[in-house]
């Protein structure tokens, strides 16, 4: 396991290095993989996760692994494609929302629940790589899992003031998965959902009047210019979280040589999510400040009225479990390993 801050010293040390240097380690290349996803070069995950996670295996293996990154789906495809691109090789390696396809992972869902995950990422995205462990590699054997993590508390950002239930009612709202919708339906909302990418165009048409995302990606967006309201859940837990994960072509892992192997192993698993979640914390504070310095309002949504939106949701989480009892599976179940690893990383906070 690495912490966030040798991560990024070492990717500075690598950018740093003599110019002689890098042309040695370039000369002993022996594999170059494509990184594929689905926001702008300028946005946080890419800046501050992706690229320098990228820069970290190119200084660990002094070289001889080379990563491409293809921004903004430069290598074609929709993002609901991303997962299938990393199974085809299409991309060597991919970043991606789980929930752009509904449906596929259900067990993963556990985490997307309204009202089950922490306030805070490193927390969520510790606990789910735990969970991931134990009831994921079936859902995910298709590709070579890197890491999981999910973001911090997911944000209402519109163009109206969001206080209360009644505020809700028929705004048109983006939602990111299919339960972060259905629980936006429950409190009142016209859910509409799409990628990403799309919500820029889609708020200047007006065909949403905002969007529910983490605070981290509104810079990306500028959804402070699009929006002048925040609306936030305090504390734990929170509305909803999205999970993500960053994958890799079974076949392109398979094809290096053990210590080339050893390297991606290193910059895997725990240690990663951590990092990540720690990414979308420190982001959160910066971009919440940032929003606040430009003038735009943030309310904190009163807990009694927070309990209220707990209630309506309520039914989301029942029909969940129903669901994955028609599948076979128990959700209950599920989500009680979910809750307590989310209560296990909570407390070694």
């Amino acid at each position: 396991m690495f912490n966030r801050r040798k991560f990024l010293s070492l990717t500075g040390a690598a950018v740093a290095a003599p110019a002689i240097m890098r042309v040695s380690a370039a000369n002993a290349q022996e594999v170059t993989l494509k990184m594929h996803h689905f926001l702008p070069a300028v946005s946080n995950p890419h800046t501050k996760f992706l690229k320098p996670w990228a820069d970290k295996v190119v200084a660990d293996s002094n070289g001889r692994i080379k990563i491409d990154i293809f921004p903004s789906m430069q290598l074609g495809g929709t993002p609901p494609q991303l997962f299938d691109q990393a199974r085809d090789g299409v991309a060597d390696l991919i970043w991606t929302l789980p929930g752009n396809t509904p449906g596929r992972f259900p067990k993963i869902e556990a985490f997307e629940l309204p009202f089950v995950v922490n306030k805070r990422a490193h927390v969520n995205s510790r606990a789910l790589h735990e969970y991931a462990e134990a009831n994921l590699q079936d859902e995910f054997r298709e590709v070579k899992p890197i890491c999981f993590w999910a973001h911090d508390h997911g944000l209402i950002h519109s163009t109206k003031k969001i206080a209360n239930l009644d505020d809700l009612k028929g705004v048109k709202l983006r939602f990111p998965t299919r339960l972060a919708g259905e629980a936006l339906k429950s409190l009142g909302v016209n859910a509409i959902g799409m990628p990403i990418p799309q919500v820029p165009e889609a708020m200047a048409q007006r065909v949403i009047d905002g969007a529910v995302v983490p605070w981290e990606v509104v810079p990306a967006l500028k959804l402070q210019e699009l929006v002048k309201f925040h609306a936030e859940i305090p504390g734990s837990p929170t509305l909803y979280t999205s999970t993500f994960i960053l994958a890799m072509n079974k076949a392109k892992y398979d094809s290096l040589p053990a210590d080339l192997k050893a390297i991606i192993d290193k910059n895997s698993g725990m240690g990663t999510s951590a990092i990540a979640g720690a990414v979308w914390d420190e982001q959160a504070r910066v971009v919440s400040d940032m929003v606040a310095k430009r003038g735009n309002t943030i309310t904190v949504i009163e807990e009694t009225e927070a309990a209220k939106w707990r209630k309506a949701t309520e039914p989301v989480i029942e029909a969940w479990i129903k669901g994955m009892k028609d599948k076979n599976l128990d959700g209950g179940k599920l989500l009680d390993n979910a809750k307590a690893l989310l209560a296990k990383y909570e407390k070694a906070t």
